[in-house]
């Protein structure tokens, strides 16, 4: 039985997820560097300014957890799983995830950004 609320659950998730969507955004962006487009300013552009937001919410995040004393790693991954540790209210917990399941969280969090914050401010 988790000890850790839906709410924070959803902070943990995003302490995952999102350096993962960093991590996709850098890719490609040195992938739309090099790629032979006529203009490729408004891509790298977008792509940016996506990241930029993605680290100001990862920040955010990060501010949260560390007001709340939680923490959380990477312990072990596998073909089909990846196990996290969970330290949170002094006690620590292992949950797995199975990573067709990280991916497609990845992947909605990517669209929203995308989708949702394409508007240039």
């Amino acid at each position: 039985m988790t000890r850790i609320s839906d709410d924070d659950r959803q902070i943990f998730e995003k302490a995952i997820f999102l350096p993962m969507v960093l991590t996709i955004l850098n890719r490609d962006l040195s992938v739309f560097e090099i790629a032979p487009f006529k203009l490729k300013k408004p891509y790298l552009h977008l792509l940016e300014h996506t990241m930029k937001k993605v680290q100001k919410d990862l920040y955010q995040i990060k501010q949260q957890m560390k007001k709340k004393n939680m923490k959380v790693w990477e312990k072990t991954r596998d073909d089909a799983f990846t196990l996290f540790s969970f330290i949170y209210q002094g006690y620590e917990e292992e949950h797995n995830y199975f990573n067709p399941r990280i991916r497609n969280e990845v992947q909605q969090l990517l669209e929203s950004y995308l989708i949702e914050k394409n508007s240039y401010e």
